[in-house]
This record gives C-alpha cells, structure tokens and sequence, in this order.
C-alpha cells in the first residue's frame, strides 16, 4: 500500500476562515479522489493508497480522511530554521514514519531528508511579479519560498506557463517539473432554476444585462483597466450593460476602489464584495460575459468556470489563459482598454457570437476533470518511488 502525507495547511485555514480560495479547492479535490469519496483509476477508488493529512500550524479537523492527522508547527519558523541549518523541519520525522512519500499541495514545502517530497506549485509569481504582492518581509518570503521549492523531489504545476517559469525564477530543473492542469468543479456545469435567477436578481438588485469582474480587487487581476474599457463604451452602453465586480478588497487596491467610488452616484459600476459560493453560479450565469484581462495566471480557474456555466469570456492573451481558451475565449492585450471595450460592445449586440463563445466554452470546459488530475498525480507518485 502506498501511504502518502498529504499536506492540507491551506484547505484547514480556509474551512477555519469560511472559505476556500484555489488552492483549498485543490486540495478538497484531490483528497476526495484518493479518499474513496471520488473516483480514481477507471471510476474506482484505489484501495492502495493511505492518505495521512498533515498541516502546519493549525489543526487537522478530523474526518479528512480515516486516519488522525499530524499538526506540525509554524511553517514560517519551520523553514528559516531549515535554511540556516540544513536540518530537517522539527516534527516531520514523527510523519515521514507513517509514510512512504510526502505530498506538499499548497507551497508550504517541508525539509524532509527520509522521503521523497513531492510539491504542487501552482505559479512562480511571488518571484517573478513581488510588486504584486504584500511587501512586508517579501524579500525574507521569497528567499524561503525559493529555497522550499527545491527541497521537492518533484514538482507538480498546473500549466507550461508555470513550468517554465518555476524553472526559471526559482531555479528548479525542467525535467523535475510534470504539468497537471487544474479541472472545473461538476457544480458549474448544473443548470440554475428560475426561482434561483428570480431570487438573486431581486437580492442584488441585478439589471437584465451586465458585464461582470470575478476576483479579488488586486494588482495582477487588472480590475481597473476592466473598468476603464467600461468607461470606453458610451454612455447609452454602459447604462443598457453595467458592470458588477465581484471580489474581496485584496492588497494594493487603492486606485480600484478610487475608481469604483467615481461611479457611485451612476450606478453604471457597481462593487458587489464577497458572494456566497450557492449565488454565484446563478449571478454569473445572468452575466453578457465575464470581463477577466488578467496580468498573470498560473491557470486561470475562474475563466474554466465561466466556460463551464456557459458565460462568454473576454480575457488576456498572455501567461497560461490561452493553454486554457484554446478557441473558445475573446482574447487579447490585458492593458489595451480600446481592444477590451470593442470585445465587450460585440459581446453585448451580437448574439450568434455570444452564442457560439458559450458552445465552445462548455466543450472546452469538459476536457477539464479532476479525475485527470488526480490520476496523473498518481502516476507522479509511483514514478518518485520507482527511483
């Protein structure tokens, strides 16, 4: 039997917190493939595997999976401690004992010298894009996280994009490094009753057409040139089809938030925050098209999703989007505010294109499963220990 810790630090912090962000889902996705919950290897669980959760920092809720997880400590202390000494994390010979690999999902890799580590990393942005992000101690954080990301055996992530960029920023051989894309949940793809559009409409005060924006109100998601192409299509336009954005307020949002509270009084560019998981499928579903130039993405989920609801997509050209578009997304430069508000002004008088954006999207969509993802996971596996 191939027993497995499986690092779950993300998916615990975010059923602490109240929700999950991509890398939580993830992690819920693939424990449910390899905890019999799902499927594996033809439809079938596969009885060969022991999955032993691991977190560090908080605990382990019990139910994951049937066995008692490990808590370890801080991964923070954890790792600085591991890069001035050599040494292995404190605790991580008590799990290395129960098994035979160690698959670290979220980035928070451990130094483990007993067995073999496998890391999911999803992007190399905290490298390659540090402006992007919190600046507190970025420099410290990244000199960790690349050192981390080579105490891997192998690295799994989520598009060639990402490969080649791991490869470059953070220094780890191309041929360490297996892409496994990311799949849409079967949740997106159910149909939404008309009590559910009727409720949602009436309990965000929905206009019969908008454009919509998903995602956290930060740098790389590009939300305000979003709102400026808006501001590029005439005023008849914008009323007919406002813009709704959906999305916490992130880190270095000032100029966004500046943006939308200019558009207060006319209600052409509305801030809807955070929605519950149950209401945004049926709002997304009423959507003309999401509106998504994003400036960098390791995958690009929220576009899968889109499809997969049978939403047209207008989003960047660059990074992984077009591994996952292929054909079935309006695509262009993420900054060029003219291109975006032609794109959305089509979206929004030309029906048969919208039309066959949707068909292409949802085709596209379904070539996405977890069930691929878990499976050549599987096979990562069997290749780390068969060395």
């Amino acid at each position: 039997m191939m027993r497995v810790g499986f690092g779950v630090s993300a998916l615990c912090k975010g059923l602490a917190g109240g929700g999950l962000d991509g890398i939580g889902h993830y992690t819920r996705e693939m424990l449910a493939r390899f905890n019999g919950h799902g499927s594996i290897e033809h439809g079938q669980p596969d009885p060969a595997i022991k999955l032993v959760p691991f977190a560090f920092g908080c605990p382990v809720p019990p139910g994951l999976t049937g066995d008692a997880g490990v808590q370890l400590g801080r991964y923070s202390v954890n790792a600085a401690r591991s890069v001035l000494t050599g040494a292995n994390f404190l605790g991580i010979d008590r799990l290395a004992k129960q098994v035979d690999l160690i698959h670290a999902t979220d980035h928070y890799v451990p130094r483990c010298k007993s067995v073999p580590i496998v890391a999911t990393l999803m992007d190399a942005i905290p490298l390659s894009h540090p402006q992007w992000l919190r600046s507190e101690w970025r420099a410290v954080k990244n000199m960790l996280w690349k050192r981390a990301a080579n105490w891997a055996d192998s690295v799994i992530t989520i598009s060639d994009y990402s490969k080649v960029e791991l490869s470059r920023w953070a220094g780890i051989p191309l041929e360490r490094i297996t892409v496994i894309p990311l799949a849409v949940d079967d949740r997106w793809f159910h149909d939404v009753s008309q009590t559910e559009f009727e409720r949602v409409r009436a309990q965000y005060a929905l206009p019969n057409h908008f454009f919509v924006s998903v995602g956290t109100l930060q740098p790389r998601k590009n939300v305000e040139t979003t709102i400026r192409a808006h501001r590029a299509l005439t005023a008849a336009e914008r009323q007919r089809t406002p813009l709704l954005i959906i999305g916490r307020a992130g880190w270095k949002c000032e100029a966004v938030m500046r943006l939308i509270e200019e558009e207060s009084d006319s209600g052409v560019v509305r801030w809807l925050q955070h929605l519950p998981d149950a209401d945004l499928l049926p709002v997304l579903k009423l959507a003309t098209s999401l509106v998504f130039p994003s400036l960098g993405e390791g995958f690009g989920l929220p576009v899968l999703e889109a499809f997969a609801a049978q939403v047209p997509v207008i989003t960047s050209n660059t990074t992984s989007l077009p591994e996952v578009t292929g054909d079935a997304a309006v695509s262009l430069d993420p900054m060029d505010v003219d291109a975006i508000a032609r794109a959305m002004k089509r979206l929004s008088e030309d029906s048969a294109f919208a039309e066959g954006l949707k068909q292409r999207g949802v085709a596209r969509a379904r070539q996405f499963t977890w069930q691929k993802c878990a499976d050549a996971t599987l096979d990562v596996y069997r290749r780390v220990l068969a060395k």
